[in-house]
C-alpha cells in the first residue's frame, strides 16, 4: 500500500519546492479545439481553469474527446486552435518533454526489460540529471511507494497493482506541476481497482499536486475528483463538483449519462409562488429547480418514494410494479407509468412496502420538488 502520511508529507514538501510564486491557475484551456486533416472534429471550444492541487476528472463515453484533450495538454497531440497555459505560461506548441507534466497511460507503458528502479529513473535520465541526484530521487520515491524490496526486479514480473504504483512513481519522480492520468485503473480487476482508487485519492491530497484524470467510469469520476468535466462528441456538456453534477444535470445528455434519471417533457407553466419553476406534463404539473422556460423535468431514481398517503406539495405519479430486485440495502423497482413507459426507482430494501410489493401491484410514487431539476431539451 502507499506509505504512511508522514513520509508522504515530507515527500510533498520536496516535490512542490520548485513551485514559485502564486499563479491563479495551474492549468488553463482557452477555446481549445482539435480537427484532424480529414475534417473530423475531435474537440470543440474546450474552456477550463484548474486550481492548484485540484483533482479534475474528464468523463464521457468512448470517442467523446476526453483522451484527445489530455494528450493535447501533455503535448502528444497538436492543438488546432485555442491555447493551453500551465502556471500562466503558454505551452500550446511546447514539446512534451519541455512541459511540467507527467502522463500515466492505461497500460502503464513500463519497459519490461528494465528493473523497477530503471523504469522509475527513466524520466530523470531524459532530463539529464546527474547520477547522484537521480539516485537520490529514485530511492526516495521507491521508499514512498513501498517498492524498495522490488527495486531490482523486472517490471513485467510484478502484479497489476505493483505495476500501477511503478507507473505513478515514475510520473511523480520528475516532480511535475500536473499529473495526467489516462484511464490508469482500467486494466485492474474490480477489487484492486477500488483499493488503488482510495490510495490514489490519499496520495493526491498528501502531495497537493494537480491531477487531471480521464475515465469512462462514473464511480471513479464522482468518487475521486473535486470537479468533473462531462464530454459528448467533443463538446463539454457540464463542469461541476460531483454532487452538483449528480443532483443538478444541466443538459439532456448529462441527465441520461449520469446516474439513473427519469426524464419527463412538458410545457413551461411559469414560476410557483416560492420561486421554483412549473412544467405542465401528461402527469399533471411538476415543480422543480431550473431556469424559466425549461421544458424537461429530470428526476433521480432515488428521489421517488412509495407514497400511500399524500404529502402537501409532493408530486404524485401512479404506476404499476413490473419488477423488483434487492441488492444489499438498496431496493430496485421497475414501475410502469400511465403512458406505458417503465422507469427505475431506488429505495431502502428494508422498507415495509418494498418487502411486500410484487410485480402487478399498483403504487403511487411521490417526489419532493426539491429533488427535481428542470432543463431545456
Amino acid at each position: 500500500m502507499i506509505p504512511n502520511p508522514g513520509r508522504a508529507q515530507i515527500a510533498a514538501r520536496t516535490l512542490t519546492s520548485s513551485i514559485c510564486g502564486a499563479m491563479t491557475h495551474d492549468l488553463e484551456l482557452n477555446s481549445v479545439g482539435k480537427t484532424y486533416p480529414d475534417g473530423t472534429t475531435a474537440v470543440q471550444d474546450f474552456d477550463l481553469k484548474v486550481e492548484k492541487g485540484e483533482f479534475v476528472a474528464f468523463l464521457g463515453p468512448s470517442g467523446c474527446g476526453k483522451s484527445t484533450t489530455l494528450r493535447m495538454i501533455a503535448g502528444f497531440e497538436e492543438i488546432t486552435r485555442g491555447n493551453i497555459l500551465i502556471k500562466g505560461r503558454d505551452v500550446s506548441h511546447t514539446p512534451p518533454e519541455k512541459r511540467p507534466t507527467s502522463m500515466i497511460f492505461q497500460n502503464y507503458a513500463l519497459f519490461p526489460h528494465m528493473t523497477v528502479r530503471q523504469n522509475i529513473g527513466f524520466g530523470l535520465d531524459i532530463k539529464g540529471l546527474a547520477r547522484s541526484e537521480k539516485d537520490r530521487k529514485v530511492e526516495r520515491i521507491l521508499d514512498m511507494f513501498d517498492l524498495t524490496e522490488f527495486a531490482d526486479r523486472k517490471a513485467d514480473r510484478l502484479s497489476g497493482g505493483q505495476r500501477q504504483r511503478i507507473a505513478l512513481a515514475r510520473g511523480l519522480v520528475v516532480e511535475p506541476e500536473i499529473l495526467l492520468l489516462d484511464e490508469p485503473l482500467g486494466a485492474l480487476d474490480a477489487n484492486l481497482r477500488r483499493i488503488i482508487q482510495n490510495e490514489l485519492k490519499l496520495l493526491q491530497r498528501e502531495l497537493g499536486i494537480t491531477f487531471v484524470f480521464v475515465t469512462h467510469a462514473q464511480s471513479e469520476a464522482l468518487g475521486l475528483s473535486d470537479r468533473v468535466v462531462v464530454m459528448s462528441n467533443g463538446v463539454v456538456e457540464q463542469i461541476s463538483p460531483p454532487e452538483e453534477l449528480y443532483r443538478r444535470p444541466a443538459t439532456p445528455f448529462v441527465a441520461g449519462f449520469i446516474g439513473s434519471n427519469t426524464v419527463i417533457k412538458g410545457t413551461p407553466a411559469g414560476a410557483a409562488p416560492d420561486g421554483t419553476q412549473q412544467l405542465t406534463t401528461p402527469f399533471g404539473t411538476i415543480t422543480g429547480h431550473g431556469l424559466a422556460g425549461a421544458d424537461t423535468a429530470v428526476i433521480p431514481a432515488e428521489a421517488f418514494r412509495i407514497a400511500p398517503q399524500g404529502t402537501p406539495g409532493e408530486i404524485r405519479l401512479p404506476g404499476t410494479i413490473t419488477a423488483r430486485k434487492l441488492v444489499g440495502a438498496v431496493g430496485h423497482l421497475r414501475v410502469r407509468l400511465s403512458d406505458e413507459r417503465e422507469i427505475d426507482i431506488e429505495t431502502h430494501a428494508a422498507a415495509p412496502e418494498v418487502q411486500t410489493l410484487a410485480p402487478g401491484a399498483g403504487v403511487t410514487l411521490g417526489i419532493d420538488p426539491v429533488a427535481v431539476t428542470l432543463i431545456n431539451s
